[in-house]
């Protein structure tokens, strides 16, 4: 039987990116996405439907997410679904389910009204999780 964990998402940072490392001292970045669905009901109303997405980059890839990515932007993610589960301090069992970004693409800056952005500044970033491996020896 064939598989396929494949993830496409495009959407905008809640908040900005928290970068940590791990004890071997590889970094790490979560990024939270709102994804919007809009869809009309039977009824002929237009409405929308938020999904917010836990984002988790490696690498190179996490720290030019870190430096580049603030709450707002827009970005596409590529990338597969991951699970975890651990105990927390109080002997909960928990676990998430979250993308592991292979790619990120920076979208078009988030403005402010009456903000005028030089695009030029900026350029559109595409990084792969290649480029995060290659980081962490993998």
């Amino acid at each position: 039987m064939a598989n396929l964990n494949k993830v496409f998402l495009i959407g905008n940072l809640t908040r900005d990116p928290e970068l940590r490392y791990t004890p071997q001292g590889s970094p790490v970045t979560t990024l939270r996405i709102a994804v919007n669905r809009n869809f009309r009901t039977k009824a002929g109303e237009n409405k929308r439907e938020t999904c917010f997405v836990n984002i988790i980059s490696w690498g190179n890839l996490a720290e030019i997410c870190n430096q580049y990515l603030q709450k707002g932007r827009a970005v596409f993610v590529e990338g597969r679904l991951q699970s975890r589960s651990w105990q927390d301090s109080q002997g909960k069992n928990r676990s998430v389910v979250e993308v592991r970004a292979e790619r990120i693409q920076f979208l078009g800056p988030k403005t402010e009204p009456g903000v005028e952005v030089d695009l030029g500044s900026e350029p559109d970033l595409e990084l792969g999780e290649e480029d995060s491996q290659s980081q962490l020896g993998a």
